[in-house]
């Protein structure tokens, strides 16, 4: 399934210079977020710490669809860095700042850069469920088994 779906965004005053969120490649799932921090003033994020880094944009996603927040692969392998509540949901009625947590998961600190790409967003359909309240659940074949219930992955 391929398609597109207009999302209107707003720079805010202190994210004028920096570039909009683009696609890396043509098949891309995840449109590139970058740091939003004031120039010349980098933040540090020691091992295990955690920091709310600004991207400067707010978006206004049509009703039906999320924007989720994923880490990207390339400063997770090389510096340990990840997002802490991954993936983080934009709901489709938020007006507000995108800002990523990010999270030094790695042994050294990571200096994080204005303009830097720390995130990607990924915008995709949500089906809202319709509750129906029952007395008993149908029977399956895993049945109520929990957390490794269904065996060991080789």
């Amino acid at each position: 399934m391929s398609g597109q779906v207009e999302l209107p965004i707003c720079r805010l005053p202190h994210g004028m210079d920096l570039a909009l969120p683009a696609y890396g490649s043509a098949g891309s799932a995840g449109l590139d977020l970058l740091a939003a921090i004031d120039a010349g003033a980098d933040v540090e994020l020691a091992p295990g710490q955690r920091h709310l880094v600004p991207c400067g944009i707010s978006i206004a996603l049509p009703p039906g669809y999320e924007a989720q927040v994923r880490p990207r692969s390339g400063l997770a392998l090389k510096h340990g860095l990840s997002i802490l509540n991954s993936p983080g949901t934009i709901d489709s009625d938020y007006r507000g700042e995108i800002g990523v947590i990010l999270l030094n998961q790695g042994q050294e600190p990571f200096v994080l850069k204005r303009g830097m790409r720390i995130a990607q967003m990924v915008i995709a359909p949500v089906i809202q469920a319709s509750l129906a309240e029952v007395q008993s659940l149908p029977e399956s074949a895993r049945g109520a088994g929990g957390f490794g219930s269904t065996g060991v992955g080789g």
